[in-house]
């Protein structure tokens, strides 16, 4: 092995079985019982839980469901959107030792039944009357499914089918039972340990059906503590909890780092209101993917072009001195007198005012992750004041491994381990990880976890190296380096990245394995290229029709030149297509989490890059589309495929 990263001491004692989650909500319902733990807002009213309320709820939930049957090591089902009743019935299952097991809310019924089957799930909670339908459908190939309890009552109260219970009536239930058994609410309180399963998570499942990855309660706690003994967050912080609850980031921050920092969680009225409650809460702590800050980016940008003169004026004024002034700063170089000035009149006519209208006014710990992030994004939002950083992180390590500094931000590199994380380079680049945060191996796959655990280092499958300074760069996965036919080897994923930064490219598949040269199939920002249409006058009926406008041909060309010319001359991209429709998940070509099923989109495209590498100019693609209710349907389209010019291009 190379390059190793030493470690730091480890917070927090070791060893502690009464150091869990719900043991955590129980002290600080003693310590901080009226302060207010969560807040959901409904019908346009924040509605507000206090700890004790939510320790209350928690401990009912719990004596509800034990009531049902639910025993020690079951899996409990938890679907929905973000609401308080879901996140109150998943710590309830934690109470009992049993575990539960998140899943997306827009899975199609086939998805949501693989993980019933493979967990043998009978119990579920559910968000909505839609989620209650999927499940109730799927009892006739689940029939171990006993009992779906619902937060939603609208179009399900007094028409409940059998085995379907209000989450109002097992609060009920369990509020009974815990006045006719005086001890019980301390027992339950007692009952966890800090080796049990915490939260059944699972893979993106990009290859073949997703590994079910188990995170205790001594592994999540490690990671929020050692991210707050490094400074991640601080406690009290101001959360929203927007993310899907199947994401690790969603528990860490949401639970975890919650219940041990003394967070006050915030939960928008629904998907399409996040924006507006976002901005109502303005949350201290922070964080999201790069695409969602690039849409955030184009959101502005395009609010800027629709605005007044005088406003144009000021943004075209003060937002290049911004960026110039925090190029310059990641350099090393402090900004003169004269700029500061500047930076702070422009913090009041500019900077200032948007932050505000994103909601941001008050987020002192801003992060990204997942992916690379563009410079141009990464520069705006640290310009606008945002102290934004990357970390780097997996499910498998609690999300939480390695961040940037404050004082330490580069592009290019995703931070140091927090304290207590070892992190090193394996002889073939790949990154391998070693402490508390690393979970113990996955659920009911020993080949796997022996593949994943080896002599107590994770082995993380991504590729990268270390600096002189210790930061770490991500390459992309090790499984994803390939080779072309002239041996030229090339990530797809690191050329992706650099595509995507672009706010024109939502998705992009790089082909080029065993070929000639190296291809791509592009699905187009719809917002960020609509807007570029009605700026250049651009007339188009549908994503499809925008997709094969010569003018976004153009556009997407001259981006591409500019990646090319950052690439090594065997691993520039020749030809490409704009797709007339996006990766979708419920077609399988991505996983919830946007992420490409390779094989998939191979198959799909089949004839698209067939094409592509016999020299077509066109092609007429039918593409299955597969909607949420498991229907599917067909588009047939005619595509051009372009080549992409030599030349640098334009600034992608």
């Amino acid at each position: 092995m190379r390059h190793e990263q030493p470690s730091n001491p480890a917070p927090g004692a070791a060893g502690d079985q009464n150091d869990h989650l719900i043991a955590i909500l129980a002290a600080n319902a003693r310590a901080h019982g009226a302060e207010v733990a969560m807040r959901e807002r409904d019908r346009g009213i924040w509605q507000e839980t206090s700890w004790q309320a939510y320790l209350q709820q928690v401990l009912e939930a719990a004596a509800g469901l034990e009531q049902l049957g639910v025993a020690e090591h079951e899996k409990v089902l938890v679907v929905g959107d973000n609401r308080p009743a879901l996140y109150f019935g998943m710590l309830g299952a934690i109470a009992l030792r049993a575990i539960a097991s998140p899943a997306y809310p827009d899975f199609t019924p086939e998805q949501l039944l693989g993980q019933l089957a493979r967990e043998g799930v009978r119990f579920a909670i559910a968000e909505d009357q839609e989620q209650v339908d999927k499940l109730v459908a799927l009892r006739q190939q689940h029939a171990q499914l006993e009992w779906i309890i619902y937060d939603d009552p609208r179009g399900l109260v007094g028409h409940e089918p059998e085995g379907v219970m209000a989450f109002t009536e097992l609060l009920r239930r369990g509020r009974e039972r815990l006045a006719a058994e005086p001890t019980l609410a301390n027992a339950l309180q007692n009952r966890p340990r800090a080796d049990d399963v915490a939260i059944l998570l699972h893979s993106s499942g990009t290859t073949g059906a997703p590994k079910g990855i188990p995170l205790k309660h001594r592994h999540v706690l490690f990671a929020v503590r050692s991210a707050a003994a490094a400074g991640y967050f601080d406690r009290g912080e101001t959360h929203m909890a927007y993310m899907p609850i199947a994401w690790v980031g969603d528990f860490i921050f949401t639970i975890a780092a919650a219940l041990a920092l003394q967070f006050s969680v915030n939960i928008p009225e629904k998907q399409e209101t996040v924006q507006r409650d976002l901005r109502e809460i303005a949350p201290t702590v922070y964080f999201t993917s790069p695409r969602a800050w690039s849409t955030m980016l184009t959101r502005v940008q395009v609010g800027i072009a629709e605005s007044t003169a005088l406003k144009r004026w000021l943004y075209g004024r003060f937002m290049p001195l911004a960026i110039e002034i925090e190029r310059a700063r990641l350099k090393g170089r402090e900004p003169s007198a004269g700029q500061r000035l500047m930076r702070a009149l422009g913090e009041l006519l500019v900077y200032g005012p948007i932050k505000d209208q994103l909601g941001l006014a008050r987020a002192h710990h801003a992060y990204t992750a997942g992916e690379a992030i563009g410079e141009e994004i990464f520069l705006f939002f640290r310009a606008l004041g945002l102290p934004l950083r990357q970390f780097y992180g997996q499910t498998e390590n609690s999300a939480l491994c390695a961040a940037q500094a404050l004082d330490t931000v580069k592009l290019h590199t995703v931070g140091k381990p927090f304290p207590g994380m070892e992190l090193k380079i394996s002889d073939s680049g790949e990154i391998l990880v070693r402490g508390g945060n690393v979970f113990d191996g996955y659920f009911d796959d020993e080949a796997a976890t022996a593949e994943s655990l080896k002599d107590g280092w994770l082995h993380t499958g991504d590729a990268g190296y270390l600096e002189d300074d210790g930061q770490l760069v991500v390459l992309g996965r090790v499984s994803e380096v390939v080779y072309t036919r002239a041996r030229d080897r090339f990530i797809p994923t690191f050329i992706e990245n650099q595509l995507k930064f672009s706010p024109y490219i939502k998705d992009v598949c790089v082909l080029g394995d065993g070929r000639d040269y190296l291809a791509a199939l592009v699905a187009i920002d719809w917002e960020a290229v609509g807007h570029w249409a009605q700026e250049h006058g651009v007339a188009y009926t549908s994503f499809a029709d925008l997709s094969q406008q010569s003018g976004v041909y153009d556009l997407l060309a001259g981006l591409m030149a500019s990646v090319n010319a950052r690439l090594p001359q065997g691993t520039r991209i020749h030809r490409f297509v704009n797709l007339h429709k996006e990766f979708d998940p419920d077609d399988g070509e991505v996983t919830r989490t946007r992420k490409l099923r390779r094989g998939v989109i191979a198959e799909h495209y089949a004839d698209i890059i067939e094409a592509i590498y016999a020299g077509q100019s066109s092609v007429e693609s039918i593409a299955t589309i597969t909607y949420e209710t498991g229907e599917s349907g067909v588009i047939k389209r005619q595509l051009a495929i372009r080549d992409v010019p030599a030349g640098s291009g334009v600034n992608a």
